[in-house]
């Protein structure tokens, strides 16, 4: 015998608290991966299905929920699941950002406990989080991979849908990066010195890449700059990609810029890269490739003078960074120097071609946040001081290479 009630549909042999509860599930996990569309706020609790007990609510968290284990519009306690689900909690009535790193809206970062095609299980800083994969989402694991070869203990980026706590876009794992000098070569690793406090980096190289690797960077001898990206694992990077063309000189012959006359314009144009997380104090800010040199930067290791030519800052100031490519825009203060980033003079080809010149160096989640691939390495970007608003016009866009870099052209902030 089936009884109907509503929407729900089940045998009378099997209703009770359990069944009621795996329905409850399946429901979040239809709304999760297809929202429904954003109701009108007065009708956000209709069709709301009932959760048979706290401890079935519990069963299913759907991060974000104001109360006892409740999700969807307008829905503070109790244990009822909201028609939007997981993912519509955003559209139901609600317009707060996707939990993620503070000063991140719409990036996740954490640890994968559990993948399947349709839902990921995470471990982040905020605790144990549920992100949906809609059917467009793309995963990158060295290549694009399907959703299916996360692993339990990868990390991961995740790059949220915007406007939704908890479906993804895009999700990168293991993604990991390594710029700076070479210092020793054998048949299938290298030795990596990016800066002082940084330490030296051991990279491998697959030999079915080697051959990849090599069109762009031919000169993999020591003293030679090299910029892979690729997989991290424990204590070495599995170099993958290329992120850019080997500059043709060895790392403390970068060449000199004419130094311009005049004043130091409102924006700067060139590329902006990442780097990996080095700690807390790095994780919201933004490192800078001309810090003032009366601060004593200690992670510049490298001679040369440099090939983008920059105003000098100072740890602390405020540095507006515009992404090009996507008009993203947002202000972040200086945590540091970027120790290899002034000696490269390659451009960025993410949207038109860049300047010469790298200028700003964002942290993993930073720059996915304004709309990086990391697979790309780099995106074209403007610098301007803080001092000017996202929507200032200001005296326009120059070259990074267009800039004197000393305090008679530039002055020191």
């Amino acid at each position: 015998m089936v009884v109907q009630r509503g929407d729900l549909a089940c045998c009378v042999r099997c209703a009770g608290l359990t069944a009621a509860g795996r329905l409850a599930r399946r429901h979040l996990l239809k709304s999760a991966v297809h929202p429904p569309a954003a109701e009108p706020s007065g009708q956000a609790g209709a069709g709301a299905v009932p959760v048979a007990g706290a401890a079935d609510a519990a069963a299913v968290p759907v991060t974000g929920a104001a109360g006892g284990g409740a999700a969807g519009g307008g829905a503070a306690g109790g244990g009822a699941a909201g028609g939007a689900g997981a993912a519509g909690a955003d559209t139901g009535g609600g317009s707060s950002q996707p939990a993620g790193p503070a000063g991140h809206p719409g990036v996740l970062t954490g640890t994968v406990l559990d993948a399947s095609p349709q839902i990921i299980t995470l471990y982040s800083p905020d605790g144990e989080r549920r992100i949906a994969l809609p059917p467009g989402a793309s995963v990158w694991k060295g290549r694009q991979v399907d959703p299916t070869a996360l692993e339990s203990g990868d990390t991961v980026v995740v790059r949220m849908v915007p406007g939704q706590r908890s479906l993804a876009d895009r999700i990168w794992a293991n993604a990991g990066r390594v710029t700076g000098v070479l210092i020793e070569r054998d048949r299938e690793s290298m030795l990596i010195d990016e800066g002082r406090t940084t330490g030296r980096q051991a990279v491998l190289i697959p030999p079915h890449v080697m051959g990849r690797l090599q069109v762009r960077f031919p000169r993999l001898e020591p003293g030679y700059l090299v910029d892979f990206i690729g997989l991290r694992g424990r204590g070495y990077l599995e170099a993958l990609v290329p992120a850019t063309s080997q500059p043709t000189y060895r790392a403390g012959e970068a060449p000199a810029r004419a130094p311009a006359r005049g004043h130091s314009p409102g924006r700067i144009a060139g590329s902006a890269i990442w780097h990996e997380h080095a700690g807390p104090a790095d994780e919201e800010g933004v490192r800078y490739p001309a810090l003032d040199p009366e601060t004593a930067c200690q992670e510049q290791p490298l001679a040369g003078p440099g090939c983008p030519r920059l105003p000098y800052l100072s740890v602390g100031s405020l540095l507006r960074v515009r992404n090009e490519c996507t008009g993203t825009a947002r202000a972040l203060p200086v945590t540091g120097c970027a120790p290899t980033a002034q000696i490269f003079c390659d451009r960025c080809v993410t949207c038109g071609t860049s300047p010469r010149g790298r200028i700003a160096d964002l942290p993993m989640a930073g720059f996915v946040a304004m709309g990086g691939d990391l697979e790309r390495g780099c995106f074209n970007a403007t610098v301007a001081l803080g001092s000017l608003s996202p929507g200032s016009p200001g005296p326009g866009s120059v070259a990074a290479g267009s800039l004197s870099a000393g305090p008679a052209s530039a002055g020191r902030r």
